[in-house]
Order: C-alpha cells, then sequence, then structure tokens
C-alpha cells in the first residue's frame, strides 16, 4: 500500500532528483506533518490545533492577533481555529474590561494537559524519522539548515531597508523610482 509519503519519496528519486531545495525542504516539512497530523487523530486534535497548543503551552494569554503572527497564519484562521478550540474545552478567550478590543486566548486545564500526551507524539515522530541518519549527518543538516535560514533573513532584512525608501516617497506622494 502507497502512502502519501511514498509518493512525496518517489517523487524525488525519480521525477525531479536535483529539483530546488526549497520544494525538497517543503516537501519533508510535508511529511513531518503527515506523520503527526497521523499520532494527533488518535487523541482527536486536528493538526491546525497543534501550533497553537504549542505557542499557547509557552506564552498562554497572547491576544489572537499575536497568535496568528507567531503561527504564520491569517488573523481569520486563527479566529475559526479558537472558536473549534473553546468549543472542544481546551481554551478560554478573554476581554479585559479596560480593552474591549483585545482578545485573550488562554488555555484551560484540559488544554494544558493535552501537552503531557501530545509533546510525546512530535517527539516520536522526529525519533523515527531521524533513526537511521548518524548525529554526524544530523549536526550538519542542523548547521546548513540554520545557515540558510540566516542567509534568507538577511536577504529578507535587505530588501525591506531597499523598499523602506520607496514607501516614503509612496506616502509623500512622489513617485515609487
Amino acid at each position: 500500500m502507497k502512502t502519501e509519503t511514498h509518493n512525496i519519496l518517489r517523487h524525488w528519486r525519480e521525477a525531479v532528483p536535483h529539483d530546488r531545495m526549497a520544494h525538497l525542504v517543503r516537501d519533508t516539512e510535508r511529511a513531518f506533518r503527515r506523520a503527526l497530523q497521523i499520532r494527533l487523530a488518535e487523541y482527536g486534535v486536528p493538526f491546525g490545533h497543534w501550533s497553537f497548543l504549542r505557542i499557547l503551552w509557552e506564552s498562554d494569554g497572547l491576544t489572537q492577533k499575536e497568535l496568528s503572527v507567531r503561527a504564520g497564519v491569517m488573523e481569520p484562521t486563527t479566529f475559526a481555529a479558537m472558536k473549534a478550540m473553546e468549543a472542544q474545552g481546551y481554551i478560554v478567550r478573554r476581554q479585559l474590561p479596560t480593552n474591549k478590543k483585545n482578545i485573550y486566548v488562554h488555555l484551560t486545564e484540559a488544554g494544558r494537559g493535552l501537552k503531557e500526551c501530545l509533546v510525546p507524539l512530535a517527539e516520536d515522530t522526529n525519533h523515527i524519522a531521524m533513526r537511521d541518519i548518524s548525529a554526524e549527518d544530523l549536526a550538519t543538516t542542523r548547521r546548513v539548515l540554520l545557515s540558510m535560514i540566516d542567509s534568507l533573513a538577511r536577504d529578507e532584512m535587505a530588501r525591506a531597508e531597499e523598499e523602506q525608501p520607496v514607501r516614503q516617497r509612496r506616502k509623500a506622494g512622489g513617485k515609487a523610482g
């Protein structure tokens, strides 16, 4: 029986063995996500809630907007997830009496309790993915991926700095050269 992950592997070995690194990283993430998704489903937790739970386990009481930014998703996606997570009893949403604009998200006891059973599932997924790779290769992989992130972060900063004068000219009514 072929799985979605088998299809990804076949694609890389047969169809596009030398495709761009970004695609390989994305497909690796898809395989990780699928493996964890299968495990989370055993506990009735949708994969889409996983990143929000992880964030809240580290920083409970964030606003929905802060959660969106940290999770890297749009606010409507966060709103829908929070509504579902509240219905499941994992979170409560509250407004401060002095600030009705922001909605703060807090884990319930049930939401906090999920950490104990879900984190080992993610650790297991990582262990499975890395079990046939030497410690030296894993260290190299980590170093290389972090270097790629660093290079992309520096590029993003440089592009933002280049774009800033253009935005300022647009604000002032001038032409964006």
